[in-house]
């Protein structure tokens, strides 16, 4: 049983302060309890979600979520060298997957930014680039009116990486994107979440 909180913030059975979209799926609450907000650095994992960031993209999270297995599946593990060498008959594999979202764009635009991930290594790297963009200070919402869906460095990030040859990576994008990996932490003041990445204190 869960009871609404003031801010928005769901009380679960278990006592813990989550926000609405993680209060009740099981998979979604799993997620925001282990995974969303914390630190990713490696390039694997940083592409791997710059990947399904650039899925989600009119779309809910849960619907890649529950996919996520299947994309694992279907893109190699979204490793990057692997993913960059895909070709028109892996743009019609993937078409064919219905696991997967079967966007032509998207999945051409992830073989893309694979591409584009490689040629980064030869400077600092797709993970030291995105974590460059961390700002000074991150949002403290106290209410979900106060959860930034951009903001300038998202900005910023997203014309240097469309500079670099990425595409599907608009500011919004990119700003959920940093939300997820922790380069920015979101979570509402009351969530049990708060401040546990480690990045940031509580």
């Amino acid at each position: 049983m869960t009871n609404d909180l003031l801010d928005g913030v769901v009380l679960g059975g278990d006592g813990l302060g989550r926000p609405v979209w993680a209060a009740t799926d099981p998979l979604l609450r799993d997620y925001y309890d282990t995974e969303w907000g914390m630190p990713v650095t490696d390039e694997r994992g940083v592409f791997e979600r710059v990947s399904l960031e650039a899925f989600q993209a009119g779309l809910s999270w849960a619907t890649i979520l529950r996919k996520r297995p299947a994309f694992r599946a279907a893109f190699d593990d979204f490793d990057p060298d692997v993913v960059a060498g895909y070709d028109e008959g892996d743009v019609e594999r993937l078409l064919g997957d219905a696991g997967i979202v079967r966007n032509r764009q998207k999945i051409v635009a992830t073989i893309g930014n694979a591409r584009a991930t490689i040629a980064l290594r030869e400077e600092m790297g797709l993970s030291a680039l995105i974590w460059s963009f961390k700002p000074e200070a991150t949002p403290m919402p106290t209410d979900f009116s106060q959860v930034p869906t951009s903001s300038p460095e998202s900005v910023a990030l997203s014309k240097e990486l469309r500079r670099r040859g990425f595409s599907f990576v608009g500011p919004t994008t990119m700003y959920a994107l940093m939300e997820a990996i922790g380069i920015v932490d979101t979570h509402l003041m009351s969530s049990h979440r708060r401040g546990t990445s480690g990045v940031w204190p509580a």
